[in-house]
């Protein structure tokens, strides 16, 4: 296979959505004398771009929004180079699982799009796996203050019995796939106003994707977006209304996940992009956010996982 995996360094750009001083936190002043030879000294000592990896290895099925293109981008990874270029982060984009066995200090942020058990030894896309020691490294890196955004199929690491525990990764991410019906339109409910991302979003938003079935979630998730299920198609949906959208802390690391992300047009939707940035400035610590635990009042009848 022609190994897909490409650097972005993009350029610093305003944070649109919010203000520099809201997101940002402390300036970028460098130490040093002030006087002819700061100058110098402040470029030297300038902060550097976050950097993100984004991983789409996919096992078994290849959503076509991570599918490599003749110029070996996929959709999603233009659509993230254009936030990186916007909201200041460099992107590493890989399919290759090898990649988690290398220096993962480099990395500020693992950004998620994978489908199935990213370990399992063939891939629809051919990419070499990622190892056993490689998800013992990722995450130790998250518990230890690595932020983490998950994105749809992320949610899935294959067929699990129910006497079998829930998968380690699945665990950090806070939630569980279980199956999904046809593409419909269907409504999420925001309750998590005030989390980044989402100011200027309706409090339903409702628009055409396939949606996910989740369960065994976190009891510690800080829920932002709610799926509601009533007049949904499809024997998956017949039951309460349950997260679709959180957030929590794994150790010290900052976990967002969202299961939107499906079709191309969700993808180039203003509501998705916003949720999507927010997700990512604040697990990149670059927004703030409370994110006490709220699953009990945003989902009261969801089912949390067995601890």
């Amino acid at each position: 296979m022609k190994r897909r995996e490409f650097l972005r360094s993009v350029g610093v750009g305003a944070l649109g959505m919010w203000g520099a001083a809201g997101l940002l936190g402390a300036g970028n002043k460098a130490d040093g004398a002030a006087g002819p030879s700061a100058a110098g000294a402040e470029k030297s000592s300038a902060p550097r771009k976050p950097k993100v990896l984004y991983f789409t290895r996919s096992v078994g099925f290849e959503h076509s929004v991570v599918k490599t293109g003749p110029d070996g981008q996929s959709f999603s990874d233009k659509i993230l180079q254009k936030l990186g270029q916007q909201h200041g982060f460099d992107l590493l984009s890989t399919k290759d699982g090898r990649v988690f066995d290398g220096d993962l200090d480099q990395f500020d942020l693992f950004c998620f799009y994978h489908c199935n058990d990213p370990t399992t030894p063939e891939s629809i896309d051919k990419a070499p796996p990622m190892t056993q020691e490689g998800m013992k490294k990722l995450l130790a890196a998250v518990e230890a203050g690595k932020g983490v955004v998950g994105l749809h199929s992320a949610c899935y690491m294959g067929p699990r019995k129910p006497s079998q525990p829930l998968h380690p990764f699945l665990a950090m991410l806070g939630g569980e796939f279980i199956s999904h019906g046809e593409q419909q339109k269907s409504t999420l409910r925001v309750v998590s106003p005030k989390f980044p991302g989402m100011a200027g979003l309706p409090e339903k938003i409702t628009m055409l994707e396939e949606w996910y079935a989740l369960h065994c979630f976190a009891p510690d998730l800080h829920v932002i977006l709610v799926q509601e299920t009533q007049g949904m198609k499809g024997p998956m949906y017949q039951r309460p209304p349950f997260p679709s959208t959180w957030a929590r802390k794994h150790g010290k690391g900052r976990v967002f996940f969202t299961s939107l992300g499906h079709r191309e047009d969700v993808w180039e939707s203003k509501e998705f992009q916003s949720i999507l940035i927010g997700g990512i400035l604040w697990a990149l610590g670059r927004a703030e956010a409370d994110i006490s635990p709220n699953l009990r009042t945003a989902a009261p009848q969801a089912e949390p996982a067995k601890t």
